[in-house]
């Protein structure tokens, strides 16, 4: 079930210099599941006029929250807001398939915002790769230390606890050789490295961020194309089984 609502900022905390959590007032009514997505808009402002899809970071009874990085001017507006409130849409979008015992995540930098709840829901189940750019963008790392079986972490400087490299080069050094289902989310080069290296028995479950504007599947500004033919992100995803996409 989804819905429109609006709702209290309870936090809304700077991270990094461009990395910030937002915490909302959530219904307890309404049920979430890891992969889905809301949209949140900056309520009577016309510009930016259009809300902006957010992945559902973490969800506990009464509290909702949103990880995301400032890239353009509604992000920039929104890290600027302290105690005011947002309207919310959702949730929407495909979950990850709940998966049934270990299983692998790789997460490239922001990415981290789909996976989180998922790596929580199945305490000591999974595999984490996680892949940023530097060792400050590493987040909540005692938190996935906690949640996760293994967490393995990829810098484009190497330090004392981390890996030199992209993440998917850590999964083909570490990972390669579990075979068991893969959930990710990253920028599209990551998914198409990713494509080129899972074994095509292997079940891998991508999550795309292709920009979104209604989220109801009604603008088809989202489409991505599949071996089906073109899919909206916003409906049909944003989880998808990477064999489908055509990258």
């Amino acid at each position: 079930m989804n819905k429109l609502f609006k709702s209290k900022i309870i936090s809304n905390e700077a991270l990094t210099e461009e990395i910030y959590l937002l915490s909302l007032e959530f219904p307890e009514s309404i049920e979430t599941k890891p992969g889905q997505f809301c949209i949140l808009r900056l309520n009577e402002r016309l510009d930016p006029l259009l809300g902006r899809p957010f992945s559902i970071f973490d969800h506990v009874p009464g509290e909702i929250k949103f990880l995301y990085r400032v890239k353009g001017k509604g992000t920039k507006i929104l890290s600027q807001l302290k105690k005011d409130q947002l309207t919310i849409t959702g949730p929407f979008g495909k979950w990850y398939p709940f998966p049934q015992g270990d299983f692998i995540v790789i997460a490239g930098g922001i990415g981290l915002a789909s996976v989180y709840y998922l790596i929580k829901k199945f305490p000591k189940k999974a595999h984490l790769f996680y892949g940023v750019r530097n060792e400050n963008e590493i987040l909540f790392y005692e938190e996935l230390k906690e949640f996760a079986k293994h967490v393995y972490i990829s810098t484009e400087k190497e330090t004392s606890y981390t890996y030199r490299g992209v993440v998917t080069e850590l999964f083909k050094e570490k990972g390669k050789n579990l075979s068991l289902p893969i959930y990710a989310c990253g920028p599209m080069v990551m998914i198409k490295e990713l494509k080129k290296i899972v074994n095509e028995a292997q079940p891998c479950y991508v999550a795309t961020e292709e920009r979104m504007a209604c989220g109801v599947g009604a603008c088809l500004g989202c489409v991505i194309a599949t071996k089906q033919g073109f899919k909206r992100v916003c409906t049909d995803g944003p989880v998808f089984e990477i064999k489908e996409l055509l990258l």
